[in-house]
């Protein structure tokens, strides 16, 4: 009975296609190019974390060791990082809100979380992630001017992400704003 929940009911066959996987995956991490880009992937967080520092921004642990910033926008700004979020998703750049030490809630956490592979993987350097930092910075000023307007409107001292967002889109200058920082983020990124 022990036996046969085992295997085949929890455990499954043994898989061809995932033998397979596993073998490539290895294979590529013994070479030497895999070796730099995975160095490439630290440097340039590395380079992500000096960016933010440099204008201003606390990362939760000081700065990173893997490929990985972690974003406290909450104490510097006051915003969760769901509208930062929300906002560098509306300017084309990709980032995850996340909950940092101190929070209460998950739904509204007061961090986000960047990643460097992908952009590493198309071929993105130090000094180009001191850019996406700047589009970074730009995005958060842009979610402080979003949220203080918002805030004025407000009966209760709070803004919803629901009210961040329409305010963003209902603002013409506000608008106006987003619209060049996603033309920027496009532009630099197409090349």
């Amino acid at each position: 009975s022990i036996n046969s929940a085992v295997f085949p009911m929890l455990q499954g066959g043994p898989h061809n296609h995932q033998i397979g996987a596993l073998a490539v995956a290895l294979k590529e991490a013994s070479t030497p190019e895999f070796a730099q880009y995975a160095q490439n992937v630290v440097s340039n967080a590395n380079a992500l974390g000096e960016g933010l520092i440099k204008r201003g921004y606390k990362l939760v642990t000081g700065g990173t060791d893997n490929h990985i910033v972690l974003w406290d926008v909450k104490s510097t700004t006051g915003l969760t990082g769901s509208k930062v979020e929300r906002l560098l998703e509306l300017a084309s750049i990709t980032a995850n809100k996340n909950s940092i030490p101190g929070d209460t809630s998950a739904i509204n956490p007061g961090g986000v979380r960047l990643g460097t592979p992908a952009l590493t993987s198309r071929g993105m350097n130090a000094v180009d992630f001191d850019i996406v930092a700047e589009f970074l910075h730009r995005g958060c000023e842009l979610a402080v001017k979003v949220q203080n307007i918002a805030l004025e409107k407000s009966d209760n001292g709070k803004v919803l992400l629901r009210v961040f967002e329409s305010t963003l889109v209902e603002d013409g200058m506000l608008s106006s704003e987003l619209n060049e920082l996603k033309k920027n983020v496009e532009e630099f990124s197409s090349r």
